[in-house]
């Protein structure tokens, strides 16, 4: 049986899961994988407009998944936490296999001989 404290867990866990689920916030992680950067070196690598940068990282932030570091007018971000990169890295290895499954599964269907189809009539 759940008690409450790993119901709340499994709630906290699904917040993260939805913050994660948008391509533009999983290419700003990937690309915080690499060290931290600003909101226009993030924008400019990704060829996204910078407001919408902004949005992405202040949700982010919000979650605590990014952490952020001033230094004069310029806010530069990171991971907050390395696990965050080692948990995109296995979702990506998972779908590689699902991936790879189903390309095995296409390929054996193509392999199958063709049946005709049978065309019932409709006159009794």
């Amino acid at each position: 049986m759940i008690d409450e404290a790993q119901a709340q867990l499994f709630r906290l866990q699904a917040d993260i899961c939805k913050t994660l689920a948008d391509p533009t916030r999983l290419m700003i992680l990937h690309e915080l994988r690499e060290g931290e950067k600003s909101v226009g070196q993030i924008a400019a690598n990704l060829n996204l407009p910078q407001t919408n940068t902004s949005r992405h990282l202040a949700v982010l932030r919000e979650r605590s998944i990014v952490s952020t570091r001033r230094e004069g007018t310029t806010i530069y971000y990171s991971l907050a936490n390395p696990k965050i990169g080692e948990a995109c890295d296995l979702v990506h290895e998972v779908l590689k296999t699902q991936l790879a499954h189903n390309q095995v599964l296409a390929t054996s269907i193509n392999a199958l001989p063709m049946t005709p189809r049978r065309v019932r009539s409709t006159s009794k």
